[in-house]
């Protein structure tokens, strides 16, 4: 179940016109402009002050449309864009398509798709001190663009170099991947240390959640876990998941040692319960039938030679006993 995030972001309530009208108007008004260029420099019948007017009113056309080129913008689906007037934040724009704003607008590409992280195994320490190697996958995505842009910096990761808008894009983007990392581990390390690898013969509860055994509800407490960590920068965890654990490498000969012996104990506590099941049944058997009668001896050497076939690695020898069995 994941963490609900408090969302600071707003929709971007300013001026939003279409596009394509705009790119049409602003073709047109570039039309005006080459047209006024070409009146003045070949109608000879100006007077000064009309040369003078007419390149006044060009060069502010000028102006506009360089300006106005530089409000155009398209949202594909799954992105979003910060709006940011001089410092102050406007809103958000998630809508798909192509639009244009306020040219003085800065408009920060921000991508709302999932992405994976593939965490390679750590060596922590589980609950009862032995350590181990843990990895996961976490599935995560941005959901408030307010705090992904100004909670969080992401200026360490970016280059002085300049560089195009798609690589700055990739940066911030790398920049939220690394702090996803590093909040992430850290949550693995605490659930790590708040459960044991596996149940022990000194705590053979079966009931209790173990990293090893935990599966979904071991998964759901590294999500909450993780999302804690994140609803600072705006990110969602969709999906984590533990997907490798085994004993370090120091220790690992030694656990599995100490599981083969849990096994074969294991094993012979069930051999031995089912002897003694299996001779009860025979001596009350033939007791009832009234096969034979057993004295207290008799039923001791029974028993003995029951256990020793049922239990016994090897098979059973016959022995030819010529005598009684007081000799």
């Amino acid at each position: 179940m994941n963490t609900q995030i408090n969302a600071q972001e707003t929709n971007f309530s300013g001026l939003k016109l279409p596009g394509f009208l705009m790119l049409f108007l602003n073709t047109l008004v570039l039309i005006i402009i080459i047209g006024l260029f070409i009146w003045v420099a070949i109608d000879d019948t100006l007077s000064y002050t009309g040369i003078v007017a007419i390149i006044i009113i060009d060069a502010i056309l000028f102006i506009l449309n360089i300006l106005g080129w530089a409000g155009f913008f398209q949202n594909e689906p799954n992105e979003a864009r910060v709006m940011i007037f001089f410092g102050k934040y406007r809103g958000t724009v998630k809508d798909n398509g192509f639009f244009w704003v306020n040219p003085l607008l800065t408009k920060n590409k921000i991508t709302l798709r999932a992405r994976n992280l593939d965490a390679e195994p750590i060596k922590v320490n589980d609950r009862t001190g032995n350590p181990i190697l843990i990895g996961m996958i976490v599935v995560w995505k941005v959901v408030d663009t307010y705090k992904a842009s100004f909670d969080i910096d992401t200026t360490a990761h970016s280059s002085s170099v300049p560089v195009s808008g798609k690589a700055v894009i990739k940066e911030k983007m790398d920049a939220f991947e690394g702090f996803v990392q590093i909040q992430s581990d850290a949550a693995l390390r605490y659930v790590a240390g708040m459960y044991p690898y596996d149940h022990t013969a000194s705590n053979d509860d079966d009931s209790e959640l173990t990293l090893r055994s935990g599966g979904n509800e071991m998964n759901e407490i590294l999500e909450n876990q993780i999302n804690e960590r994140l609803q600072i920068a705006g990110i969602e965890v969709v999906e984590a998941r533990i997907n490798y654990i085994a004993y370090a490498p120091e220790i690992a000969a030694v656990m599995l040692r100490r599981q083969q012996a849990n096994a074969i104990i294991a094993a012979r506590e069930k051999i031995v319960e089912g002897a003694v099941g299996m001779v009860k049944m025979a001596l009350d058997k033939l007791s009832k039938d009234g096969i034979i009668e057993l004295d207290d001896d008799k039923k001791a050497a029974m028993v003995s030679n029951l256990m020793v076939v049922l239990c016994g690695e090897s098979n059973a020898q016959p022995i030819i006993n010529s005598g009684t069995l007081y000799q």
